[in-house]
């Protein structure tokens, strides 16, 4: 009999993990806080899915409870220095560029990343220029030459 002909399993066996960064995982509170928020979301939506006899649903979750347990398992919070002045991980960089137009960027991990939020990861090349300077240094970036104008250490809330 052709395979043509012969029915197929739900893919569910076939569903490839997520692959996990291999980065140190820097996490703000916010960021563990939304990590552990994921993973028991995903535990409720396991067992919904056992419940209704969802082979999909059961792989679908568990991929995903496998993904955050593995990111919550080796997170590492991070609080910015409050009295830091030189831009790190958590804090928020306001940015003004030549024709005063202004960004604010918080560095984040990469989990909570949302650049429409004005949120960076702090692999980001972005992140990475921004690490280390002050209020006043000037920062090379893709939409060009932008100077630091604000520092803020305070941990964003949740």
């Amino acid at each position: 009999m052709s395979r043509a002909f012969v029915k197929e399993d739900s893919g569910a066996d076939t569903l490839p993990e997520r692959p996990v960064s291999a980065n140190r995982n820097l996490v703000t509170r916010r960021g563990l806080a939304l990590i552990e928020a994921e993973a028991a979301r995903q535990r409720e939506a396991l067992a919904a899915a056992g419940a209704r006899g969802d082979r999909d649903g059961v792989a679908q979750a568990s991929r995903e409870l496998r993904y955050w347990s593995a990111r919550r398992a080796n997170a590492e919070p991070v609080d910015p220095p409050q009295d830091g002045e030189a831009v790190t991980f958590g804090m928020a960089v306001t940015l003004e560029d030549g024709n005063g137009r202004q960004r604010r960027f918080r560095i984040v991990g990469e989990d909570e990343a949302d650049p429409k939020e004005g949120r960076i990861a702090w692999v980001s090349p972005v992140a990475r220029a921004l690490m280390g300077k002050w209020t006043g240094d000037e920062v090379s970036l893709p939409g060009g030459t932008m100077e630091i104008v604000a520092v803020d250490p305070q941990p964003e809330a949740f």
